[in-house]
């Protein structure tokens, strides 16, 4: 069975570059899941056993800081780790983020190497047999 990602971001074109990204750091063997806002990214989240979620910071409806802190105060969804996109250039922001429950905060544009590096940082996806 395919492990699943679930992409939030309110741009399709973003969305598409970050599943691109993942695909070349060697996850092929993935369901990508996406949502346009937190909002829907939590009914997503909720409704599929997503084991990978990647969410912008600037969305909206609910954006990526409300969609952490939801997500990390679910007790079904507290365990799975979450990885927050953004433009920012705000390191109060990412030690916010992080504090939340990020596994890790990468800026924008992101790259096939940042999401590796950060993959191998998190238990069952750097060692995992897609890498």
């Amino acid at each position: 069975m395919n492990r699943k990602i679930l992409i939030v971001d309110d741009s399709t074109t973003a969305r598409m570059f970050i599943r691109r990204c993942f695909e070349i750091a060697g996850c092929w063997d993935v369901e990508f899941l996406e949502a346009a806002d937190g909002k829907e990214g939590l009914e997503q989240a909720k409704k599929h056993n997503v084991e990978l979620i990647v969410t912008d910071l600037n969305m909206p409806n609910m954006d990526g800081t409300s969609f952490l802190r939801r997500a990390k105060g679910s007790p079904r969804l507290n365990p799975v780790p979450v990885i927050v996109i953004t433009s920012l250039k705000n390191e109060e922001k990412v030690r916010e983020l992080l504090d939340l429950g990020a596994e890790d905060v990468l800026s924008k544009p992101i790259t096939p190497t940042d999401v590796l590096e950060t993959l191998q940082k998190i238990p069952g996806w750097g060692d995992s047999e897609e890498q």
